[in-house]
């Protein structure tokens, strides 16, 4: 689930960073359909993977400490 997760945010975070680079480069000509698809498509995929990826990748963190015995933080 670690690994899974990872992926996901990094897959995630990506589609985020190529909305942001299409949200530049559409400020610095037009906003094509194309420039507007790709920055709406990269924020909500990235926002539907980087959502459950940070969660379990939380619950992964706590699970690993609670198997070494560390304190949660409380």
């Amino acid at each position: 689930m670690g690994r899974l997760a990872s992926t996901g945010k990094r897959v995630g975070y990506t589609l985020w960073l190529a909305a942001i680079v299409a949200f530049v480069v559409g400020m610095v000509s037009s906003f094509g359909t194309v420039v507007t698809t790709v920055v709406i498509g990269g924020l909500a995929a990235g926002s539907v993977l980087l959502a459950p990826s940070i969660v379990i990748a939380y619950g992964v963190r706590a699970a690993d400490r609670e198997d070494r015995g560390e304190p949660d933080g409380h």
